[in-house]
C-alpha cells in the first residue's frame, strides 16, 4: 500500500446550475448584485503534468491510500479476452480504439474465478484514478499506468471479496474513470481461478440517462472528480439505470472556443471525444489545456495558481498518439451503440454567461436550441430536464444571496419546446452532417424546467468555486425526486454505496 496525495481540492464554482424544480413557476429575477468572479485563466488554468494531489476535508488533508495494483502478467496464468469481447459492456462514451472519453466512463461484466486484471493500451493517461467494484460491494480506487496490467481481484489483494456467494451471481466486475481530463485505453482483460475463469455477459439495466454539461456535471474540483459529481449520483442513485456523463470542464454550449475547449457542446455532444488535451492537435497543447483538467492533482497552501504556462516537455501521460484524429478529425458518436436514452438531463451555460467568452445571450439560446434538436432528432422518445441556471452567491451586507446569469434565457428555451409552433413541427439537427431536418410526426412535450433555487447555501461552494461534495449530494437527491415526480421512475438503489468516503458521524453521546 502506498499513501498517495492525489488532487481534488474541496470545491469550487466556474459554472453551476443547480436546482430545484418547478416548471409550472417562472423563476424570480436576477438579483442585481453580481458576484465578481476571477479570471478563469488565473483561477483554473494551469499546466499540470503529474498526477498528485491533497483531498481537502475542512481544511485538513484526508489520509488517501491506494492499492498498487500493478502487476507482472508473465507471472500469473490467465485466460485473456480481447478489448472487443462482446463479454465486456462499455459505459459512456469509449472510441473504436477502446480510448475513454468524457467523464466517469467504464467497463462492466460477470465473470467466473477469483482473479481480475486489465491490461491498459498506450493510450491511457499514466496516473489515471480509476473506481473498481464487485457486485455491490464499495469502490475501492487505484492508479494505473500506460502499457501495464492492474490486479484488480484476487484472494491475495482483496480478501473478504472473492468467494462470496450471491445474491448477485454470476459475481460482476466494474470499472470507472473517476478523472474527467484522462483517460484509459482497455487492451486486455485477464481472469483465472476456479477452473479457469471466464467473462460472463451481463445485461444491462432497462433505462437510460445521458447527462450532458461543463464541469459542474463532470465533477471538478469534488473529492472524486466525476465519482463525487451530481450527474454520477444521479445515475447510480437511480438504481438499475445505465448513465452517461457526457460533460467537459470550461465547455460553453455555444459552438466557439470557451476557456480552451475549441468547440462548443451542441457541435461536440454528436461526436465520441471531448474537447479536452488529450484530442489536442500537438503535444504542447495537451499540457496547456488539461489546466483546465488536473485530474488528481492539487496544488500546496502556498501555491498559485497563474496563467497557463507554455510546456516545452512530453507530458507522462502515454496519449502522445491522440493527435490530428481526435482534434482535427474527430470520430462521430455511433448512437446505434446503445439503445435510445429515456432522459436527457442538461445542464450548461455558466461559461457562455461569462464575459470572457464573448457568448451573447441570442447565440446562448440558439445554439441551446439546436443541442436540444439534436437530441430529439436522435432519440425522438426521449425527456430533456434543463437545469436552471445558477452561478453561486455573494454577501449582501449581513446575509448571503444567490445569484444567476440566463436565467431567463433558459426559461425561454423550455418555453419554445413547449409551444404548439414547435410540438406541431418539430425541427431536429444534426452537427456531423451540418443539417436541419423536420420530425416525421407531431411530438407530445418532453422538455421540463427544473428550477434550481434553494437547494444549495453559501457553504456548499468550495475554496474553488465549485459544489462540495456535500453540495452535489444535495443537487443529485433533489433532482433524483423530481425525476420519480416527473417521469414516474420508482428507485432501486437499495443498499450499495453511491458516494464513497461520505460516512461522517459523531461518536460521543455527549460533549
Amino acid at each position: 500500500m502506498f499513501i498517495a496525495t492525489f488532487k481534488l481540492l474541496s470545491v469550487q464554482v466556474i459554472d453551476i446550475d443547480i436546482g430545484r424544480a418547478d416548471e409550472t413557476e417562472r423563476p424570480p429575477p436576477t438579483p442585481t448584485i453580481m458576484m465578481t468572479f476571477r479570471s478563469l485563466a488565473t483561477a483554473v488554468l494551469a499546466c499540470v503534468s503529474a498526477a498528485t494531489a491533497t483531498i481537502l476535508e475542512n481544511g485538513r488533508p484526508r489520509a488517501t491510500r491506494f492499492a498498487d495494483t500493478k502487476v507482472d502478467l508473465a507471472a500469473g496464468d490467465y485466460t485473456t479476452y480481447d478489448a472487443d469481447a462482446p463479454e465486456i459492456s462499455y459505459k459512456g462514451r469509449w472510441d473504436s480504439k477502446k480510448i475513454s472519453w468524457w467523464a466517469a466512463p467504464g467497463i462492466k461484466f460477470g465473470f467466473t474465478g477469483q482473479t481480475v486484471a486489465v491490461t491498459f493500451g498506450p493510450h491511457t493517461t499514466t496516473g489515471t484514478l480509476v473506481a473498481y467494484r464487485v457486485a455491490g460491494l464499495d469502490w475501492m480506487h487505484t492508479n494505473v499506468t500506460a502499457g501495464a496490467t492492474h490486479l484488480f481481484v484476487s484472494p491475495e489483494t482483496t480478501p473478504g471479496v472473492v468467494g462470496l456467494a450471491g445474491p448477485v451471481s454470476p459475481a460482476t466486475f466494474e470499472m470507472r474513470v473517476t478523472n474527467w481530463a484522462y483517460g484509459v485505453q482497455v487492451d486486455r482483460v485477464h481472469v483465472a481461478g476456479g477452473g479457469g475463469g471466464s467473462l460472463v455477459a451481463v445485461p444491462d439495466y432497462p433505462r437510460r440517462v445521458e447527462f450532458v454539461g461543463d464541469s459542474l456535471s463532470a465533477g471538478m474540483y469534488a473529492t472524486y472528480e466525476a465519482m463525487a459529481g451530481f450527474a454520477y449520483g444521479v445515475g447510480a442513485g437511480l438504481g438499475d439505470t445505465e448513465y452517461s456523463i457526457t460533460a467537459y470542464p470550461g465547455i460553453c454550449v455555444a459552438d466557439q472556443e470557451c476557456w480552451g475547449n475549441p468547440r462548443g457542446q451542441s457541435h461536440q455532444w454528436f461526436y465520441t471525444s471531448d474537447t479536452g488535451g488529450r484530442a489536442a492537435e500537438q503535444q504542447q497543447q495537451q499540457q496547456q489545456w488539461t489546466g483546465l483538467a488536473y485530474s488528481n492533482r492539487s496544488l500546496a497552501p502556498d501555491e498559485h495558481r497563474g496563467e497557463p504556462e507554455t510546456a516545452s516537455s512530453s507530458s507522462s501521460s502515454g496519449t502522445g498518439g491522440l493527435t490530428a484524429a481526435c482534434a482535427d478529425d474527430p470520430e462521430p458518436w455511433d448512437f446505434s451503440r446503445n439503445p435510445p436514452a429515456d432522459l436527457v438531463v442538461i445542464n450548461l451555460g455558466t461559461n457562455d454567461a461569462n464575459a470572457a467568452n464573448g457568448v451573447s445571450k441570442a447565440a446562448y439560446v440558439h445554439h441551446y436550441k439546436k443541442l436540444i434538436q439534436g437530441i430529439h432528432g436522435k432519440w425522438p422518445e426521449a425527456q430533456v430536464i434543463i437545469m436552471q441556471m445558477w452561478q453561486g452567491f455573494y454577501q449582501d451586507g449581513n446575509t448571503y444571496g444567490q445569484n444567476t446569469d440566463l436565467r431567463d434565457e433558459v426559461y425561454s428555451v423550455y418555453e419554445y419546446f413547449n409551444s404548439e409552433a414547435y410540438l406541431g413541427s418539430p425541427t431536429t439537427w444534426d452537427a456531423v452532417t451540418d443539417t436541419t431536418g423536420r420530425a416525421s410526426a407531431p411530438a407530445r412535450p418532453f422538455v421540463h424546467f427544473f428550477n434550481t433555487t434553494g437547494i444549495l447555501q453559501h457553504n456548499d461552494i468550495g475554496g474553488q468555486w465549485h459544489p462540495t461534495d456535500v453540495g452535489h449530494i444535495k443537487v443529485a437527491s433533489h433532482l433524483i425526486q423530481y425525476i420519480t415526480l416527473k417521469l414516474g421512475w420508482p428507485l432501486f438503489a437499495t443498499g450499495p454505496e453511491v458516494y464513497h468516503e461520505t460516512l461522517y458521524w459523531n461518536d460521543q453521546s455527549e460533549y
